[in-house]
Parts: C-alpha cells; structure tokens; sequence
C-alpha cells in the first residue's frame, strides 16, 4: 500500500488553526483532510485557516470535506476559511455560493508557519 499524495501540516495558536496541504486531496485523501480538520474542531479551535498554496488538485471528495467541515464549525461557533485555492476549486466555489468560504492567509499566522513550509506565501496576501 502506498502512502497518500497528501502532506498535512497544522500549526496552533490558542484556539485557531492554520492547516496546510500539500499534494492532491481526492477520494483516497480526503478522509486524511476530514479528520485533520475533525481533530482541530474536538480539540476546541474555533477558528480554522486552510492554506491550499501547495494543493494541485482537489476533485467533489476534498470540496464535500470543506463543506461538511464548514458546517461543523458554524455550528459551534467556529469559522473554516479556504486560502490560495486551486482555480478549478475557486470556480466550483464561485458558481455554488460558498465563496465566504474563501479567504487571504491570515497576518497571525504569517510568521509562526510550520518548518516543512511547502510553499512560500506571497508578499502581498492580506
């Protein structure tokens, strides 16, 4: 059995998150994206922040994750944010009214990124 095409990395800072993919998040992956974010939401973060800057595909699996994640966290307060999407993932999002799910990386998690960082945020991102 191979390993999935798909690196998670999280970085905490009291009750938010800041998850980044790396690789491709599809049927065989996504279950690795749900529970990452699952972990987070029954470890208390409320506010979750998913860098995509590395993320080379994501099919219907990975957006249903984000969607049903999303869900999680509004119901308990919390908040999912999408950031530096793929464009095919962007589009999906645009045409079914869930852009507020999109977001810029957020300032206070510029600087305290996870050693492995895959890719390097650009300068100008809010």
């Amino acid at each position: 059995m191979s390993l999935p095409d798909l690196n998670v990395y999280r970085h905490d800072k009291r009750n938010r998150a800041l998850i980044t993919l790396s690789g491709e998040i599809d049927l065989s992956t996504a279950p690795l994206v749900t529970a990452s974010l699952r972990e987070c939401l029954y470890g208390g973060i409320r506010t979750i922040d998913v860098d995509l800057t590395a993320v080379t595909f994501c099919d219907v699996s990975g957006l249903n994750a984000f969607l049903h994640a999303a869900a999680q966290a509004t119901r308990r307060g919390g908040t999912l944010r999408l950031h530096h999407p793929p464009l095919a993932l962007r589009r999906i999002l645009s045409h079914s009214d869930f852009t507020l799910l999109l977001s810029g990386v957020p300032a206070s998690h510029r600087e305290s990124t996870p050693a492995p960082w895959p890719a390097p945020l650009s300068a100008g991102a809010p």
